[in-house]
């Protein structure tokens, strides 16, 4: 199986493509896809399909550059855990990807690619949050602002991934807990790799002997901002409990699978009307530059040294035709204007 880097905008795309779709099939039968009877499921899922393959294509590239990076950190190292090459006997045909934002992008995720399979690690808030909050120690970068950011993301992440558990069932979304991923890594890489299908391998506890992408938890860190919201933090922590204690639904929800495709449609219709006005308002704004650029033109030629010497010499002249007006008008005497 191919690990690949985050990647982050399939899930948008998963949302463009439902607003073209709808753009494709606006006008019925005098619109190209509902004209060729081009269903949405095979217009997403030909997206998907083109998707995979290109990832597929570039593999020995994305081990190039891990070698080489390998190489400048430690000459003649290569990194063993992260080959790519096709071969016979390992072909990487699959791959996996690890953006965590995509917890809000299954149902499109989905339709790309029907045929996906979706990992739930789901670890428990109160080392989440220190983790989130410490995530620039291995990153440089932060993840959230505070507390109150952290409890808010894990609890949206998780109760999607819960919704989503419930929506497809066991044999599309696969609850991993993180603590007996630690704890028991064999049983619980026995147990995700047969719900992939995949065979097991001892090699494959050898990639967790070294941790990645660590935030490097202080000892003594502690979490309990007073500016966060306290029932924010009942309600995460409580639902942190109830999957702890709670079994995965054991079979798929038609009504939860609506609620998320309710979810998605009303998330795409929100998109479409964002467009539409981000395109009115660059429309607008493209007449005002043309209108402005006009006038600017105007003024400038206004300003040509002709134009200045003749305003001059007739401003002279009214001003010396004003003076003459002002000495025929004797003081005293009424002016009658016809």
């Amino acid at each position: 199986m191919l690990a690949v880097e985050q990647s982050g905008w399939m899930g948008d795309l998963a949302i463009d493509l439902a607003i073209r779709y709808q753009i494709g099939t606006a006008l019925g039968d005098r619109s190209v896809l509902s004209a060729m009877d081009i269903p949405r499921e095979e217009f997403f899922a030909t997206f998907g399909n083109t998707i995979n393959d290109l990832l597929l294509c570039h593999r020995i590239d994305l081990e190039k550059k891990r070698w080489e990076c390998a190489a400048r950190a430690v000459p003649n190292a290569a990194p063993e855990n992260f080959t790519t090459a096709q071969s016979e006997v390992n072909p990487k045909a699959r791959w996996v990807d690890s953006t965590p934002l995509y917890s809000f992008y299954i149902c499109g995720l989905r339709k790309l690619f029907p045929e996906a399979l979706f990992i739930h690690i789901v670890r428990d808030v109160t080392s989440v949050v220190p983790s989130m909050l410490n995530f620039h120690r291995a990153a440089g970068e932060s993840w959230v602002a505070n507390e109150q950011e952290a409890y808010t993301f894990w609890l949206r992440t998780v109760s999607s991934c819960l919704l989503a558990e419930r929506a497809y069932g066991p044999h599309v979304v696969f609850r991993l807990r993180y603590s007996d991923f630690v704890n028991t890594p064999e049983v619980a890489l026995r147990s995700l790799l047969n719900f992939l299908g995949e065979p097991y391998a001892a090699e494959c506890l050898t990639p967790l002997q070294k941790r990645i992408n660590s935030s490097n938890v202080p000892a003594d860190f502690k979490i309990g901002d007073p500016r966060t919201d306290p029932a924010i933090v009942e309600q995460a922590t409580q639902l942190s409990a109830e999957v702890k204690e709670t079994p995965q639904p054991r079979e798929a929800s038609p009504a939860a699978a609506e609620e998320m495709e309710a979810a998605f449609d009303a998330r795409v219709q929100y998109m479409a009307t964002l467009d539409s006005e981000i395109t009115r308002l660059q429309a607008r704004a493209e007449r005002l530059a043309k209108n402005l650029e006009g006038k600017r033109a105007i003024i400038k030629h206004l300003r040509t040294p002709k134009l200045v010497r003749a305003r001059r010499r007739l401003r002279e002249c009214l001003f010396r035709l004003a003076d003459k007006a002002r000495k025929r008008i004797r003081p005293g005497s009424a002016v009658i204007l016809k």
